[in-house]
């Protein structure tokens, strides 16, 4: 038996299985506790409490006219009230629908549209935007309330409501409608209904349900080693698998503390790891880059990191190396996954040797296929590059609404179609070469960014590199490479490209090489080589011009 206390209520006792998101906190309340869930600058929650909280946001949907599968969205930066915002949804039984902070209002509003979303949580100072102002002025169509999760000078319209007053008007509910809530979950209900990029049309919106997350992250959890009271600092956005899963979720699966970071920024980071002793720093290489190049790194003492989690594409082997000596990192490991997977298809186990680490996205976890196809549909032997395709208890459910897209990315054996390239070697692992899309014919040999990107990134005076496919009269195809270079090292075109050939294929070798401050990166650090390929066309405009 499993308790939530309410503060106006008598104490109400229920069985409750921790096979959906809701049963996992209910769950860690009695395990985990005396043990802080979230802290969130000045502001805590212990696990022990954390179900109270969860259970004063689903009274309050439901006094919103919030029934089982509706869905709620969730537009707004890392915090402690958006993860306590989605128990609270996903208790009433409705669906997560989180919002990237990056988008425009249009782009926001067309997604809350599709999803039919009936309730959105949203905050009015997140980088200098107010999101409930600018819906205001085009309020989506099917959305009753926007409920302002934080401060804003600007006042509230007739649609909407302050965290408070939700609270408050959720005190009207009895616990025994939480209770016919709760107990109506199933673990085949649907958890979440994220969207995807949208880079190869509109986006597409991927339906997951709960089981699928708790059995993946419950491995995840185990092959990482997170512990009880850990501090997992999540700088991945929430609206994001890899800061939602992979993040808040899997810490409430472990008993950790979670730790939310609303923007990556190098310096504040680095003061965060020293000053509140971070245990876990999951992020794209980007993230890692970042900061073993800053020049405040020997300052600041980093000894309480110990795990880190990175992955998107082959990784060079010395920035395995440069996380363990330089930031004193003592388990690294690299995962791969996508929304449509739930985030998570394959991990490499800590222990492997480094080289495997960076150079692989591991194995499959327990459940789960993966296996290589050529366009034809024939399933390709170990060493043979073709589609990463995965077949699993985690697959989505579908696309949702658009029953030809599902068919279309999952075959009639039930294999996932990622679009990614990759290779299995002879022991199962699984190594990303990039996406379909992204890869580029230079005389018609195939070239893969990352692996280029990972052979500059051996050089000692880049910090970042991405690199493109961009078209040539002769060759058909080139390659340009966009670069970053560390403080107080000077290169210059000719000698990237001399230092390229003594490494590289000739083919592989960058015709260009373009020289910036920084990489254009979205909300989850992820490099946007749409836009590197987008300014690389107006420079060749704007020359022959």
């Amino acid at each position: 038996m499993a308790s939530i206390k309410d503060k106006n209520m008598d104490t109400l006792l229920f069985d409750v299985q921790a096979d959906t998101i809701p049963g996992v906190v209910i769950d860690a309340a009695s395990k985990y506790t005396g043990i802080t869930a979230i802290r969130d600058g000045n502001e805590s929650i212990a696990y022990e409490a954390l179900p109270e909280k969860m259970v004063e946001v689903t009274k309050g949907l439901i006094s919103l006219g919030v029934n089982k599968g509706d869905r709620v969205a969730i537009w707004a930066p890392n915090s402690m009230r958006w993860i306590v915002a989605a128990l609270g949804l996903q208790a009433a039984g409705a669906v997560l629908v989180p919002l990237n902070t990056r988008m425009k209002v249009h782009e926001a509003k067309e997604i809350i549209e599709r999803s039919g979303s009936k309730v959105l949580f949203c905050v009015g100072d997140f980088l200098n935007s107010d999101f409930p102002a600018q819906l205001a002025d085009a309020m989506p169509v099917g959305l009753e309330k926007i409920v302002v999760m934080s401060k804003r000078t600007a006042p509230l319209q007739a649609n909407m409501l302050e965290w408070d007053d939700v609270i408050r008007a959720g005190e009207r509910v009895s616990h025994h409608d939480v209770y016919s809530r709760l107990s109506s979950l199933e673990a085949s209900d649907a958890s979440d209904l994220m969207f995807t990029s949208g880079t190869t049309g509109k986006p597409k919106g991927v339906v997951s349900v709960h089981s699928a997350c708790i059995q993946a992250f419950k491995e995840y959890i185990q092959i990482i080693g997170l512990r009880p009271a850990e501090r997992y600092l999540v700088i991945n956005p929430f609206f994001h698998a890899f800061g939602y899963k992979a993040g808040w979720v899997s810490a409430l699966l472990a008993g950790a503390t979670i730790l939310p970071e609303q923007v990556f920024d190098a310096e504040k980071v680095l003061k965060r790891i020293e000053s509140e002793s971070i245990n876990i720093l999951p992020g794209p290489p980007t993230l890692y880059l970042s900061l073993l190049s800053h020049p405040n790194l020997n300052k600041t003492n980093l000894s309480s990191l110990r795990v880190a989690v990175t992955g998107a594409s082959t990784i060079p082997p010395i920035l395995i190396e440069q996380m363990k000596a330089e930031l004193g990192i003592e388990t690294v490991t690299t995962a791969y996954g996508l929304t449509e997977c739930g985030g998570l298809a394959t991990i490499c186990d800590p222990l492997s040797p480094s080289e495997v680490i960076a150079q692989t996205s591991g194995k499959a976890i327990a459940g789960t296929d993966v296996a290589i196809f050529d366009k034809q549909g024939q399933q390709l032997s170990y060493g043979e590059a073709g589609e990463v395709c995965i077949r699993g208890f985690h697959v989505m459910k579908e696309y949702f609404e658009d029953p030809t897209a599902t068919e279309e990315t999952i075959d009639s054996e039930h294999w996932l179609h990622t679009g990614d390239l990759g290779v299995l070697d002879a022991m199962g692992n699984l190594k990303i070469t990039g996406r379909i899309k992204d890869m580029f014919i230079v005389g018609g040999f195939n070239c893969y960014p990352a692996e280029i990107e990972a052979a500059l990134a051996e050089n000692t005076q880049i910090a970042q590199s991405a690199v493109i496919g961009v078209p040539d009269e002769r060759m058909g195809e080139v390659g340009c490479a966009y670069i970053v270079v560390k403080d107080g090292s000077e290169l210059d075109e000719t000698e990237v490209i001399r230092w390229s050939r003594e490494r590289m294929s000739n083919y592989k070798v960058p015709r260009y090489v373009r020289f910036v401050d920084s990489l254009p990166v979205n909300a989850s650090n992820k490099v946007l080589k749409n836009e590197l390929v987008q300014r690389f066309q107006s420079d060749t405009h704007a020359t022959a011009d």
